[in-house]
């Protein structure tokens, strides 16, 4: 397919997921955070687009493309990481869509699967660099450290692949079980977001399925800086909302509201989630869903 038309399709899920109100915890129009703002999203999702473009042509470099974008993103803004996860989910699904011939799901997974599971050493280097370059708190993976310039040696001495690395790290991260299991919640949370622009503005359907993807998961992100009991307690709380409103954004608004500003007093992030709905939209757009 068209590589102009796989970027866009990226590009978009950036700024749809960055633009919808109220994503409890995280930066959206309505407010930002004290060093990183809405504006940082925007600049780094439209800064990316010739990495995002080059990824649709490549047929190999995953990790070499995840750490440019991730590089590039901070040329174009001060705001420090934005959108890390987002380009780990993103890159192999755009490089799959490109060796694509049409806007077929089955063909985008079959590439996709592809794609991660035909990684290399080198891959696994280059992302390994890019959560250096990024500044990312990241849980160590047995005995690799970021915090050690060695690690990249102990990879290459080792043979493991960035894939490999995934399967390491799929326990407790729900993008690293994303390569892994095959992005089943990126392509459920396209269906959702499919589903729900039948009755809801493409605002409001983000965030529904927002708030479904964060019931059902727990954010790798507030377990990382925070732990497993209050990323449990943020997801409790998300389906609690959900089932006292019935599905009826209307109804559920205010508690949405109301749930946001509690998150963002505590600082609590699910921006993995986030992450999560940027894959989900890019899949969504590139079967063709409008609004």
């Amino acid at each position: 397919m068209n590589p102009t038309h796989i970027a866009r399709c990226a590009q978009l899920a950036m700024v749809l997921e960055v633009s919808a109100t109220p994503k409890p915890g995280n930066i959206d129009r309505d407010h930002n955070y004290t060093d990183t703002r809405f504006e940082h999203f925007l600049a780094s999702a439209v800064g990316v687009y010739p990495i995002l473009e080059k990824a649709a042509c490549a047929g190999s470099g995953v990790g070499s493309f995840i750490r440019q974008a991730v590089l590039e993103s901070a040329r174009w803004q001060s705001g420090g990481n934005t959108h890390f996860g987002a380009f780990i989910l993103l890159i192999p699904l755009v490089m799959a869509g490109g060796a694509c011939e049409d806007e077929a799901g089955e063909c985008l997974r079959e590439k996709l699967e592809r794609v991660v599971k035909e990684t290399t050493v080198d891959d696994a280097a280059e992302l390994y660099l890019a959560f250096s370059d990024a500044k990312v708190r990241v849980k160590p993976v047995d005995d690799l450290d970021l915090s050690d310039s060695a690690s990249v040696d102990k990879i290459k001495e080792q043979g493991l692949t960035l894939f490999d690395m995934m399967e390491m790290s799929a326990g407790y991260d729900i993008i690293a079980e994303e390569w892994v299991k095959s992005f089943p919640k990126t392509f459920e949370c396209a269906r959702l977001i499919k589903e729900k622009i039948k009755a809801h503005s493409i605002n409001d359907a983000i965030v529904l399925t927002f708030m479904e993807m964060l019931a059902r998961n727990k954010d790798t992100f507030i377990q990382t800086k925070f732990d497993s009991k209050k990323a449990e307690e943020v997801s409790r709380r998300a389906a609690i909302i959900l089932q006292k409103g019935g599905g009826d954004m209307e109804v559920m608004r205010n508690d949405i509201h109301a749930f946001d500003r509690e998150l963002l007093d505590e600082g609590v992030n699910p921006g993995s989630t986030a992450d999560i709905i940027i894959a989900g939209l890019f899949v969504s757009l590139f079967e063709g869903m409008r609004f």
